[in-house]
Parts: structure tokens; sequence; C-alpha cells
């Protein structure tokens, strides 16, 4: 499979057979932009709010999952699992849906905008985790160090930090930390990938924290 990150919580994630799985769009409001001609096969978004959820940013049919439970599509198995968007059951931000993926084999878990740290029921619910897409900025989400133990609640081979400071954020970036933070407190190797490509076989050769660059 090929990982693309655009920025803010938004993946591209291209099966082995072609099939396009976009998370997170968001509208051309922060800084980020994504490409004019998107499409996929299969576009899930985490909660409601216009920076996770703009799917008419996509130019093309799709299947949308935006709920919880459990779905087949293009013959990816994907479960939606209920969380928050902060520390108190979504009183001030609403619900989040963490989705586990199961791609070419493979297990890719997105936390949306997670708030909190997980219980050992959300553990058992969410299920094994190989990829980790995971914010890490703090402000409206986790923050680096709850992301450290949530990356150790669900003991992911790969993590992929997103929701971060970043040059292209401008002004609005100084809400969250910058990745830096985040890979201090991890303890682990973090290397730097403009795309990652990789399957069932060579995937612990990624292993660690994989830095996705913003075109």
């Amino acid at each position: 499979m090929k990982i693309k990150w655009f920025g803010h919580s938004c993946f591209m994630i291209t099966s082995e057979n072609g099939t396009k799985i976009l998370m997170d769009p968001y509208k051309n409001t922060l800084g980020y932009k994504l490409p004019e001609e998107i499409t996929a096969d299969i576009v899930a978004t985490s909660h409601d709010h216009s920076d996770h959820n703009y799917i008419q940013a996509v130019k093309s049919g799709f299947v949308h999952i935006n709920e919880t439970g459990s779905f087949s599509e293009y013959g990816i198995e994907i479960k939606g699992v209920e969380t928050f968007h902060d520390k108190v059951s979504g009183a001030k931000k609403g619900k989040n849906t963490i989705y586990n993926f199961k791609i070419d084999g493979i297990n890719v878990c997105h936390s949306g905008d997670l708030g909190h740290t997980l219980n050992s029921k959300l553990v058992k619910e969410i299920g094994n985790v190989d990829i980790l897409l995971l914010p890490v900025g703090g402000g409206y989400t986790i923050d680096a160090f709850e992301a450290v133990n949530v990356m150790k609640q669900l003991n992911p081979t790969v993590v992929i930090p997103m929701h971060y400071r970043t040059k292209a954020l401008g002004v609005v970036g100084l809400i969250f930390d910058k990745v830096d933070k985040f890979i201090s407190a991890s303890g682990l190797q973090a290397k730097e990938y403009t795309e990652l490509e990789l399957n069932i076989v060579n995937i612990k050769d990624y292993s660690g924290i994989a830095v996705l660059k913003y075109d």
C-alpha cells in the first residue's frame, strides 16, 4: 500500500489493487490545500468539523463512512469505534470515531481528533493495529505525552504523526506543538518520507515513527 499525507489529519491510502481510501478531507481554510482533482473510492470522516469532513473536495463517486460499526467495502474491512474529541465524554467538542482499516492484510488505524487516552475496553474494541495515524499536537486533541500513552496502548509497528504545527499552517499552527515534541517524548527513532510504500512483508523495516512530508 501507499500512504500519502495531505496535511492536518488527511491521508490517502492506495491499496495494492488501486483502491483509494481518503481520510478526513478538509476545507481549504487551514493553509493546507488538497489536490484539485482528488478522487477516492472510500471516504472516511471521523467527526463533523469542516477541517475533517469536507467530502465536497472529492471529485468522484465514493462510499462515505462516517459512523461506528463494522463495514466491508471494496474488499476492505473497516471498524469504527466511538471515542470523544475531549476529556469530558464529548461535552465540549462532541464525539470522535477511530477507524481501523484492514488493507492488504495490514491494520491501519486513524485516530481522528482523539481527545483522551484509551481505556482497556476501547483498546480491545479497536483491535490489532499495525500502523497508527495519531494526533500529537495538542490544542484540540491529545498532546505529545498523551499521544505517547495511546501509542503504547495500541502498540503499532509504525506510527505516523498528524495534526501538529507545520509551516504551511502559518499563524493558525501556533495552536499546536511541533512534531519534535512527540518524537522526543516517544524515545523512538523517527524518519522522514515523502510517501510511505510498504506491505505485510517489509512493514518492520519502517518500525518506529514515520514523519510524512507535506508537499
